[in-house]
């Protein structure tokens, strides 16, 4: 195990900037951040898999919510557009309906 001096003087990464020539930042830099993609030739469009998403529809789940038609209580915003009870209804008159958020 080696002791390591914690009160020494440390080289900071600005000096290991001022030393390195712009050619060697500019070609580690390219090297690090290639634009070519490594792809099998295998790989199409359609075998790329995006994480917890089903685009394919394949899975036949089926999502369905019941309607159910406004209610004599209930109006829809004119600017958020959801139906709310009346009592959510901004004060406004003449105007068109808005919730009280949305005032």
């Amino acid at each position: 195990m080696t002791t390591t001096d914690y009160d020494a003087p440390r080289r900071s990464t600005a000096e290991d900037t001022d030393t390195e020539s712009l050619d060697a930042i500019t070609a580690a830099r390219k090297e690090s951040q290639s634009p070519d993609v490594d792809l099998d030739e295998n790989d199409t469009v359609d075998s790329v898999e995006l994480p917890g998403a089903d685009l394919s529809g394949l899975s036949g789940d089926e999502l369905t919510m019941p309607v159910i038609p406004k209610r004599a209580d209930e109006f829809t915003c004119a600017s958020c557009f959801l139906v709310q009870h009346r009592s959510r209804l901004a004060a406004a008159t003449g105007g068109p309906t808005v919730c009280v958020d949305c005032a």
